[in-house]
């Protein structure tokens, strides 16, 4: 089964680069820089610590639920 985990839009003002993400968990955060490849690296850091996050509590509560 597919699911969209994250919607990501990035748009360019004449100073910076803005991105968005969207998730069902933790809704929208925007991130600026004014180089495309630095906002882009913040961007996968921050899903990747929110993914990691996800992880560890799903492995905690199989933990607790488990016989």
């Amino acid at each position: 089964m597919e699911e969209t985990l994250y919607d990501i839009e990035i748009h360019r003002s004449p100073d910076e680069f803005i991105g968005k993400i969207f998730s069902d968990a933790d809704g929208m955060k925007e991130f600026r820089h004014e180089h495309l490849d630095q906002l882009l690296r913040d961007i996968t850091i921050d899903i990747q610590l929110a993914l990691e996050e996800f992880s560890t509590r799903q492995q905690d509560h199989t933990e607790v639920f488990s016989p």
